[in-house]
C-alpha cells in the first residue's frame, strides 16, 4: 500500500473522530480508547501478530491508542450514530411517508420513487411443495414460523401461534413504514397459500455513511485535540488464540428475544435467557462490542426469571416451572449452579433484590398458584433460608420490589382475581414484615415499575382495574407516607415498560399501551421538582415492550423486547444530559441470498452459475466496462445455492443444487483459472456430502466448507479442501454449532486491526505530535 493510501486511511479515521465530536457531540474519550485496547489484548485471536504490532509501535500505549484503537472505535461509533439519525435521513423518511400516502394501494407501490421487489417464501418441510417449481426462498418449519410471526407483528396481529397469525395476515394491505440500518420500507402480502407466501416490498435506500461524510465532513479535517490521559499498556492474552479444527462462538449481539434479564456490572451489561434461550451476551458500551456468555453449565432455557449483580457475579434464578439457578462470573466466563436444597418452589413473575450479601426472592406464580413465600440465597455458603410468612403481604405476582439498604419493599401486583395497592417492608436481619400504608397510595395495579431514590420508592404506570395507568406515587418508608406523582406532561399510560434511577431522576421508557407495536417514547421524572420531561424520540430504538434496561452511571441502555418484530436484538443508549440516543451495535448481522455467485479477483468480477441451471458465467472488467464468457469445457454441472471464493489465483466453486426431473445435491466443484480460462474438477474423495445453502471461506491455504441442507436434513458437518494437494479433510463435529443452513461465515484475521493497515513507524511518528501538544493534524 502506498504512502498516499495510508495517509488517506489516517485522514478518514481522523475525520470520523472529528465528526463524532462536532456533529454528535460525542468525542472519543481516553477511557474508551483504553477499553478498546484492553478488548484487543483480551480477545485477539492472533496474539503473536498483536505483539508484533505493539512492538512496531514501540509498545507506546499512547501511539497504540491513537493509531490502532481509535480507527476501529471511530468507525464503529460513527456507523452506529449515522444509521438512524433523523437529521441525516429524516427528509427521506418524510418523502417515503408522503409517497405512500399518495399511493396507498399495492397496485400503486410501483409508482413511488422507491425500489419495488417481490419475494416468495415457501415452507420446505411441506410434502406438497415442489422444490423446483419457481424461484422461492425455502424455509424450514422453524424459520417459516419465525417469518410469519415477524409479519404478524408488522401488521399488528396478536395470536397464539403461527397458524392463527398466518390466517390473519391481511392480503393487499400496505404495512406501516419501517426502518433498518440501510433503508425505509413498507411491505404487503400479495399471494398466499398454506405453504407459500409472496410479499411485495418498496424500499428507499438511505444515504451511505461514506457519501454523507464526503459531503458533510470537509470541515472536520481541522486540528483535533486528543484526550489527555496516562494510558496503560494492556497485557496480551493467549486465551483467545485459535486452535486448529475447533469451534469458538462468534462475537455479536445475542439472538433477538424477550422475557430475558439484564444486569449492569460497572463496565458491561449482561443479557441472559428469555423465551427458549439459555444463552446471553455481555455488552461493553465503551467499545460498542458484544461477547457471548459461556454455555458450559449454564442454567436451562427460561423466561420470567430474575437476575441480580453481586459485585462479582450475576445470579440467575427461577422462571417458568423452574426452581434452579446459576451464578455467572464474567471474569472467568463460567457458571456455577445454585443449590436447590430449601430453595423456594418453582415460579415466574416473582421479584428479586440484592442486599449486598444475599439474594432475596419473593412472590410470583407457579403450579401452585400465586405465592407469598420466598427465600434468601447466600452465594458464599450456597444456601437458602426461607422468608417468614407472618404478616407477609398476600400472595401475588407481577408486583415490584426495591432494596433500600436495610429493607426490601414489596408493593402492588395481583393474584388473578384482585389487584393490590398494598405492600410491606421486609427486614432480613429480623426476618420480619411490616405493612406499608395505604393512605394516599396509588391505585391498585400490576406490571408497573418501581425505583429506589436513596430515600423514597417511586412507583409508576402499569395496568389497573380500568386499564393502563400513567399515574404513580413516591413512598417514604421512614414516615410510612405516600405522595402522588404529577401527571402533567407524564408519558402516556403503559405497562411492560422499564424504569431506572439516575441519581436525580427516574427515566421511564417503552412499554405496551394497546398498540401492538409498543412505544418508543418515555419521560424523565424529577421527584424534587415533581416534574416530567419527555425523552427524545430522535434515533430512539424502535417501539417495543418486555425489553430490558440498565443504568450505567451516565446512560440508560435499552435492549431486546418485542414489537413490530418478534424478539429484537437491537437497542439503544440514552444520555439524559444531552437527551440523545445512540444505537447499540448490530454489526455481524447476516443477510440471506441465493442464486448465482460472484467473486472479485483484484481486477475483475467473475459471476458463475445460478437459477438458470447452466454451468455458465462471465468475467466483468470495470476498467473497460466489458464482459468475457467463462469457459464451458470441464465446468461443473449447472447449479445454484452453491458457494464460490477467490484464492488469489483461482475461483473455487463447490456444492449447490439443481432441479429437473430429479433434485440433485452436489458434492462436486471446480477450480477456474481466469488467466487460462480453464476449469479443473475438485475431487470427491473424502469430500463433504452433497448440499446447498452452506458456507465456504478461504483461509489463505484451504477452503473450509460447513453446514447446509441436503434435501432431507440440516447439516453440521464440513470439510477443508487444499487446492495445492487437491485433497479434502473432514472438519470436527465436537462442539460444532447446531445444524443449519443460510448461515454466514468468515475467516478471523486479527480483529484488532480491521481494515486499517499499520502505517510505517516513521509515518506514525510524523502524525503524532510531541505529547505536550497531543494533537493530530
Amino acid at each position: 500500500m502506498s504512502q498516499a493510501q495510508i495517509e488517506k486511511k489516517v485522514e478518514d479515521y481522523l475525520r470520523d473522530s472529528q465528526a463524532l465530536e462536532d456533529y454528535w457531540h460525542r468525542p472519543i474519550t481516553a477511557e474508551q480508547l483504553q477499553a478498546e485496547m484492553d478488548r484487543m489484548a483480551q480477545h485477539t485471536k492472533q496474539p503473536e501478530v498483536l505483539r508484533e504490532l505493539f512492538e512496531a509501535l514501540g509498545n507506546d500505549p499512547f501511539i497504540i491508542a491513537e493509531c490502532l484503537a481509535r480507527p476501529l472505535l471511530a468507525e464503529r461509533l460513527v456507523t452506529d450514530w449515522n444509521a438512524f439519525d433523523q437529521r441525516i435521513h429524516g427528509d427521506l423518511r418524510k418523502r417515503a411517508e408522503g409517497e405512500l400516502q399518495a399511493h396507498p394501494t399495492v397496485e400503486q407501490m410501483r409508482f413511488t420513487s422507491g425500489t419495488y421487489s417481490e419475494t416468495e417464501f415457501v415452507m420446505s418441510d411441506s410434502t406438497k411443495v415442489n422444490r423446483g417449481a419457481g424461484h422461492a426462498i425455502e424455509l424450514n418449519s422453524r424459520n417459516w414460523n419465525k417469518t410469519i410471526q415477524t409479519l404478524a407483528e408488522t401488521f399488528g396481529i396478536r395470536r397464539q401461534d403461527a397458524v392463527q397469525q398466518f390466517q390473519a395476515l391481511p392480503m393487499g394491505t400496505l404495512s406501516p413504514i419501517r426502518e433498518d440500518e440501510t433503508r425505509y420500507y413498507a411491505i404487503a402480502v400479495i399471494e398466499r397459500t398454506d405453504d407459500r407466501i409472496k410479499l411485495a416490498t418498496v424500499a428507499w435506500p438511505k444515504q451511505s455513511l461514506e457519501s454523507w461524510l464526503v459531503r458533510a465532513g470537509k470541515e472536520w479535517l481541522a486540528t483535533m485535540t486528543l484526550p489527555s490521559a496516562a494510558y496503560t499498556l494492556p497485557t496480551i492474552s493467549d486465551a483467545g488464540e485459535c486452535t486448529d479444527d475447533t469451534w469458538t462462538p462468534t462475537p455479536g449481539p445475542p439472538d433477538g428475544r424477550l422475557g430475558h434479564t439484564a444486569v449492569w456490572t460497572g463496565t458491561e451489561m449482561i443479557i441472559w435467557g428469555g423465551t427458549n434461550y439459555n444463552t446471553g451476551g455481555r455488552y461493553n458500551p465503551a467499545t460498542d462490542t458484544w461477547i457471548a456468555t459461556g454455555p458450559t453449565n449454564a442454567p436451562s432455557a427460561r423466561s420470567g426469571h430474575t437476575a441480580v449483580w453481586t459485585g462479582s457475579e450475576m445470579i440467575v434464578w427461577g422462571g417458568t416451572n423452574d426452581s434452579s439457578g446459576g451464578r455467572y462470573n464474567p471474569a472467568t466466563n463460567t457458571w456455577t449452579a445454585t443449590s436447590t436444597i430449601n430453595a423456594p418452589s418453582a415460579r415466574s413473575n416473582h421479584t428479586a433484590v440484592w442486599t449486598g450479601s444475599e439474594l432475596i426472592v419473593w412472590g410470583g406464580y407457579g403450579n401452585g398458584g400465586v405465592f407469598n413465600t420466598g427465600g434468601r440465597y447466600n452465594p458464599a455458603a450456597n444456601t437458602w433460608t426461607a422468608t417468614n410468612t407472618t404478616n407477609a403481604p398476600s400472595a401475588r405476582s407481577a408486583h415490584s420490589a426495591v432494596w433500600t439498604g436495610s429493607q426490601m419493599i414489596v408493593w402492588g401486583g395481583g393474584d388473578g382475581v384482585s389487584l393490590f395497592n398494598t405492600g410491606a417492608k421486609y427486614d432480613p436481619s429480623t426476618n420480619s414484615w411490616t405493612a406499608t400504608s395505604i393512605t394516599n397510595a396509588p391505585s391498585a395495579r400490576y406490571s408497573h415499575t418501581a425505583v429506589w431514590t436513596g430515600s423514597e420508592m417511586i412507583v409508576w404506570g402499569g395496568v389497573g382495574n380500568s386499564g393502563g395507568l400513567n399515574t404513580g406515587g413516591s413512598y417514604d418508608p421512614s414516615t410510612d407516607t405516600w405522595t402522588a406523582t404529577s401527571t402533567t406532561n407524564a408519558p402516556e399510560a403503559r405497562n411492560f415498560h422499564t424504569a431506572v434511577w439516575t441519581g436525580a431522576e427516574m427515566i421511564v421508557w417503552g412499554g405496551y399501551a394497546n398498540v401492538s407495536s409498543g412505544l418508543n417514547t418515555g419521560g424523565r421524572y424529577s421527584p424534587v421538582m415533581d416534574r416530567w420531561t419527555a425523552t427524545s424520540t430522535a434515533n430512539a430504538p424502535s417501539a417495543r415492550y418486555s425489553h430490558s434496561v440498565v443504568w450505567t452511571g451516565n446512560e440508560m441502555i435499552v435492549w431486546g423486547g418485542t414489537g413490530l418484530e418478534y424478539g429484537f436484538n437491537t437497542g439503544g443508549r440514552y444520555n439524559p444530559s444531552g437527551n440523545s440516543w445512540t444505537a447499540t451495535a448490530t454489526y455481524n448481522a447476516p443477510h440471506a441470498r441465493d442464486s448465482h455467485t460472484a467473486v472479485w479477483t483484484g481486477s475483475e468480477m467473475i459471476v458463475w452459475g445460478g437459477f438458470d441451471r447452466l454451468g455458465s458465467g462471465g468475467k466483468y472488467a470495470p476498467s473497460t466496462d466489458s464482459w468475457t464468457a467463462t469457459a464451458m469445457t470441464d465446468a461443473p454441472a449447472g447449479r445454484f445455492d452453491h458457494t464460490a471464493l477467490w484464492t488469489g489465483i483461482e475461483m473455487i466453486v463447490w456444492g449447490g443444487v439443481s432441479y429437473g426431473q430429479t433434485t440433485h445435491y452436489y458434492n462436486t466443484g471446480g477450480k477456474y483459472s481466469p488467466l487460462r480460462n480453464t476449469w479443473t474438477a475438485t475431487p470427491t474423495t473424502n469430500a463433504p456430502s452433497g448440499r446447498e445453502k452452506h458456507t465456504a471461506v478461504w483461509t489463505g491455504s484451504e477452503m473450509v466448507v460447513w453446514g447446509g441442507w441436503n434435501g432431507t436434513s440440516l447439516l453440521d458437518t464440513g470439510g477443508r479442501y487444499n487446492p495445492h494437494s487437491d485433497t479434502w479433510t473432514t472438519t470436527s463435529t465436537s462442539n460444532a454449532p447446531s445444524a443449519r443452513e443460510d448461515q454466514t461465515a468468515d475467516t478471523f484475521p486479527a480483529p484488532i486491526v480491521g481494515q486499517l493497515p499499520v502505517p510505517p513507524l516513521r509515518l506514525l511518528r510524523e502524525l503524532v505530535t510531541p505529547r505536550s501538544g497531543r494533537a493530530l493534524k
